[in-house]
């Protein structure tokens, strides 16, 4: 039995992990187009920190790295609503230390621009110039099944030891389908991170990227428990 310690430390790696794996690739790549990664590039970037700080940190605190993945796990009765708090301090800490990481790293040669270092926006912001609701929806139907696979993949009655391969999969997918539309968070704490490093605006959007990811969270868990759960999930 892991200590809470050890959980939110775990929590912090990960998402930390996460934010400066998937966030680097985005912004460090993009200095060099000519051979850059693009957008498939750092789907799986995103894919692959998630795969493996799954393998990596899952065993001690279950690997989230994601608030919206925490209150989506506590709704289908796989997590203690009571755990809550220490998870998400600790997931948005590591993603700010993530992005602040990155910071250093993207700003540490002559005449470097950032960019959008990596935010995540709608309207002006958006990297295909979609609006709010177009974001909105986004957000919640990619982070409603987010929730379905992780639930699914992580049942009792699922293919053991498989989980983190289909949950870095699906994230991988998910940022292949919205990265224009918002860059893609379906994470508040990786959406947060960065927002504190780069352009003003993403501050000022960062409220949808709280709110979207959690409701889809809420509306996938609760579909799962209602149409797909079986008697031995949770």
């Amino acid at each position: 039995m892991h200590s809470s310690v050890q959980k939110w430390s775990a929590e912090f790696l990960g998402t930390l992990w996460l934010t400066l794996g998937g966030c680097g690739a985005a912004v460090l790549a993009a200095a060099f187009p000519q051979v850059g990664i693009g957008l498939v590039g750092v789907s799986l970037a995103f894919g692959l920190t998630v795969l493996t700080g799954a393998y990596a940190f899952g065993p001690i605190s279950g690997g989230h790295f994601n608030p919206a993945v925490s209150v989506g796990l506590a709704m289908g009765g796989r997590f203690a609503w009571s755990e809550l708090p220490g998870y998400i301090v600790s997931q948005v800490l590591g993603a700010i230390t993530g992005a602040a990481i990155l910071y250093v790293i993207a700003t540490g040669k002559a005449g470097a621009d950032i960019g959008g270092f990596a935010t995540n926006g709608y309207g002006t912001h958006s990297p295909g110039g979609y609006g709010m609701t177009a974001a909105l929806v986004t957000e919640v139907v990619m982070t409603a099944f987010f929730i379905l696979v992780i639930l699914g993949a992580t049942a009792k009655r699922a293919a053991a030891g498989f989980g983190g391969l289909a949950i870095g999969l699906c994230l991988t997918l998910i940022h292949l389908i919205s990265i224009p539309v918002t860059n893609t968070s379906v994470n508040p704490a990786r959406s947060t991170g960065p927002a504190l490093f780069g352009p003003e605006i993403a501050i000022s959007q960062l409220w949808l990227f709280w709110v979207a990811p959690i409701v889809g969270a809420l509306i996938g868990a609760v579909i799962y428990k209602a149409l797909l759960a079986g008697p031995s999930d949770e």
